[in-house]
């Protein structure tokens, strides 16, 4: 039977959505849209970092990053389309 490292699997597939996640957001050019992968970009980082058993940091990231940063660039969108 093979041994499986399923932490280095993990790790493995939430980079490459960290990747696919940041050159969507640079890509991209609805700026909404560039929004939400930046939030998803975030929140894969939040992974890896709780993959790393990194509690307090994980929240941080996910609380403060993935959270407030995404909505805070809908309304400044929101706000400037006049």
């Amino acid at each position: 039977m093979v041994d499986v490292d399923w932490e280095l699997i993990a790790f493995f597939v939430l980079s490459a959505l960290e990747v696919i996640g940041s050159i969507l957001v640079v890509t991209n050019k609805r700026m909404v849209r560039a929004a939400f992968w930046l939030a998803m970009t975030l929140v894969t980082i939040g992974a890896i970092y709780l993959l790393f058993l990194s509690e307090f940091v994980f929240l941080i990231q996910v609380i403060v990053y993935a959270g407030a940063v995404p909505v805070l660039f809908v309304f400044g969108i929101m706000l400037t389309r006049r």
